[in-house]
């Protein structure tokens, strides 16, 4: 079938569209939430919190009234979201569970001479969940003063390789840790368990991708995912052959094919450099694929908080600046709870972009409701 060819910009307003960052209401709901988690496929969650928490902070940018009781809720109560691993640690609508099944397998088999080892230990750590009810690692913290024979860290050990088998689920989290229960007591009941077949998980990790993205290239699919790549290219080729999906070339760039589908390429909407401005989280969904990034929107970005401080271009912890279609700069920032200080620390603009009026407005509201959302009162430069 031959491919769409479809200009840079269109390219852009696509990716854009389908990422939820165009200005468009979203809504304010917990009903809404779960939509934007739906289109997304996952969001990422990370311990850094020098601003906010990666998750709360890309769902707040598609949710302006996003509250976390909200996530605790589709979680918890409706059994809507789990959080598992993506390509990292997130949070996913529950209707992918069985896609998870095929990792944990892995897992399992990679680290089974691990769990041989500490089958006692894995005994007892399931042992007692049951029969006390969801429990976090702290909860293992005074056993060793109990006299039992292992202590917190192998116990913290066993719970993560239980969770990654699927033999413990994150039935919640407190003060960011998890909360680990037996599956059977967590999972809704119409829950499907079969594992797919390398077939099935790639079909579903194409369509989620182009779902979350407009447009992908083959890489993009599977980025850091688990899956059978001969599958891969075998269900692309299948999914092509039943135009369930289609290639897509970028006109006038080098770039590589993407693939996309009818529907997608025909619902976005155009997109004006100068309409909105996100300040986003480096573990956006947008952005945390810098060679995508790169490829779609000129954009080097890199998070730096990873680099050796004498190393470091811009910054711990700069978050990237989207003004309308085109990423207009970087900022290094810091959320000082404490006193209340919302610090930027230094603002970099991209070569070729000098702020206007317009945008000096919509960023300056956009830092004070980023600075209102992670808890400051103030701005300080």
């Amino acid at each position: 079938m031959k491919a769409e060819i479809i200009s840079p910009e269109t390219a852009r307003c696509i990716a854009l569209h389908n990422q939820l960052l165009l200005g468009s209401d979203t809504g304010s709901t917990k009903k809404d939430l779960f939509k934007i988690i739906l289109r997304l496929g996952y969001v990422q969650i990370d311990t850094i919190s020098i601003v906010e928490r990666a998750h709360k902070h890309v769902l707040w940018t598609r949710l302006p009234e996003y509250r976390n009781e909200m996530l605790d809720e589709l979680i918890d109560k409706d059994k809507k979201v789990f959080e598992f691993w993506d390509h990292a640690a997130a949070y996913m609508p529950m209707k992918y569970f069985r896609f998870t099944l095929p990792r944990k397998e892995m897992y399992a088999k990679k680290y089974k001479h691990w769990e041989k080892k500490n089958k006692k230990l894995l005994n007892f750590i399931i042992d007692r969940i049951t029969a006390e009810g969801p429990l976090r690692s702290r909860d293992f913290e005074e056993t060793k003063k109990r006299g039992l024979w292992w202590d917190w860290k192998p116990a913290k050990e066993g719970l993560e390789y239980l969770f990654h088998t699927g033999r413990l689920a994150a039935r919640s989290r407190k003060n960011f840790q998890k909360v680990y229960d037996i599956p059977e007591r967590f999972l809704p009941g119409n829950i499907v368990l079969t594992v797919p077949s390398d077939e099935e998980l790639s079909e579903h990790l194409i369509l989620k991708s182009i779902n979350a993205n407009g447009i992908s290239s083959e890489k993009e699919l599977t980025y850091l995912r688990h899956h059978n790549r001969a599958a891969t290219k075998h269900t692309l080729n299948r999914l092509l052959e039943e135009k369930k999906i289609i290639g897509v070339n970028i006109k006038e760039t080098e770039s590589e094919k993407y693939y996309s589908t009818k529907k997608v390429l025909g619902s976005h909407t155009s997109c004006s450099a100068d309409t909105v401005v996100h300040i986003l989280s480096p573990f956006d969904n947008m952005v945390i694929q810098r060679k995508r990034l790169q490829e779609l929107f000129r954009f080097d970005y890199l998070i730096e908080c990873y680099v050796p401080a004498p190393k470091r271009k811009y910054g711990y912890f700069c978050l990237p600046v989207l003004y309308g279609n085109k990423f207009a700069g970087r900022i290094d920032t810091k959320a000082d709870r404490r006193t209340g200080n919302f610090i930027i620390i230094n603002e970099f603009w991209e070569n070729g972009f000098t702020p206007d009026d317009n945008f000096v407005e919509k960023y300056n509201l956009k830092l004070k409701e980023l600075a209102e959302f992670s808890g400051c009162t103030e701005i300080t430069r």
